[in-house]
């Protein structure tokens, strides 16, 4: 039985730098055709994470938002043609169901260069159907983004049917049930790196299980190309969805997985299997300050190993397996009390 490693269970290795600033550090990423990023960090397709607001706002910071399927194919083209009128772009999620080719055809046909098929068990007879018939459709025209999977396999042959990126990670999204509810799923620092390892050509997307930069840090260390966060980027000004008060003044705003029994009643009318929880998240100000901190936090990391560019980090990285202890040492422990 092999052993399976999330992001805390590891550290990076500091090794001899010479870099004196992290503005030297270069983020820029190829994330396959059609999407290149300079700062590869992606928003979740999901409809209290990713409509026009935070497309476009993510478009400035070098960053990129796929829109959320959980609407009408009009609504979703409306959002769409509202980012390119902005001069943004972004890309757009569809499904394997019924109208996944219309919508496809609708949203590539307003221009849209990334198609994301946004399922949760992408290693699937269902994906690699719309893999095919996404590239009998649009040829190399489009980028189609895929997944999730969680094994070097799944993520070769979904490379092998045409995906150019796919997001590796099951199970590990801060507001996902997969893993208590059907008992499958792999550890998220383990799945990209075997990803990385095997045989397969597409990019990697780490998706699920990152909440801080450090977690970033270990994921493209790991191999990954980018990463997808949707609760980093939730409570956000560009965040959908109206805000509510508690009895202090605090705001928040909603953020719910898309496989809760909430947001599958929401977008069809009923539940099947709840795979998703949902609560609501503080405020967290701009979101232009949250890709800021967790960039200059990538940069830093990316200086303790020192490596100034992406690209060659994963070949540079050496990591440290930690004990529990070693992570109660590694997180802010001071029990010292404050002077008011």
């Amino acid at each position: 039985m092999q052993t399976g490693l999330c992001y805390d269970d590891v550290l990076i290795v500091p090794q001899y730098s010479e870099i004196s600033s992290r503005h030297k550090i270069k983020l820029t990423s190829y994330v396959g055709s059609y999407l290149t990023l300079d700062t590869p960090i992606l928003a979740a397709p999901m409809d209290t994470i990713c409509e026009t607001i935070m497309a476009i706002a993510l478009h400035k910071e070098g960053s990129f938002g796929i829109l959320h399927r959980y609407n009408e194919i009009e609504d979703q083209l409306k959002m769409y043609l509202e980012v390119q009128k902005a001069g943004a772009q972004c890309a757009a999620a569809i499904g394997t169901g019924d109208d996944c080719l219309e919508r496809a055809a609708a949203i590539a046909g307003a221009g849209c260069e990334v198609i994301c098929i946004d399922v949760a068990h992408g290693h699937h007879a269902n994906v690699k159907k719309t893999i095919t018939e996404l590239r009998k459709m649009f040829k190399d025209n489009i980028h189609i983004m895929t997944g999730n999977v969680a094994t070097p396999k799944a993520f070769e042959d979904l490379s092998e049917w045409g995906a150019d990126s796919v997001r590796v990670g099951v199970g590990g999204g801060s507001v996902c049930s997969t893993r208590i509810v059907t008992g499958h799923g792999m550890p998220n620092f383990s799945a990209v790196m075997a990803c990385a390892h095997s045989g397969g050509k597409a990019a990697i997307i780490a998706d699920g299980g990152i909440r801080n930069s450090g977690d970033m840090v270990k994921a493209f260390a790991a191999g990954a190309d980018a990463v997808m966060v949707g609760n980093l980027l939730g409570g956000t000004h560009e965040a959908p969805g109206k805000w509510v008060e508690d009895s202090s003044g605090q705001r928040y705003k909603k953020l719910r997985g898309m496989a809760s029994g909430e947001a599958q009643s929401k977008w069809r009318g009923w539940t099947s299997v709840a795979e998703g929880v949902s609560g609501h998240v503080p405020d967290k100000g701009p979101v232009k300050g949250v890709i800021k901190e967790l960039t200059n936090g990538i940069k830093s990391g990316l200086s303790y190993s020192g490596c100034s560019d992406l690209q060659l980090f994963p070949a540079k990285a050496e990591f440290v397996m930690q004990t529990s202890l070693g992570m109660g040492e590694s997180v802010p422990h001071f029990n010292g009390s404050e002077i008011g």
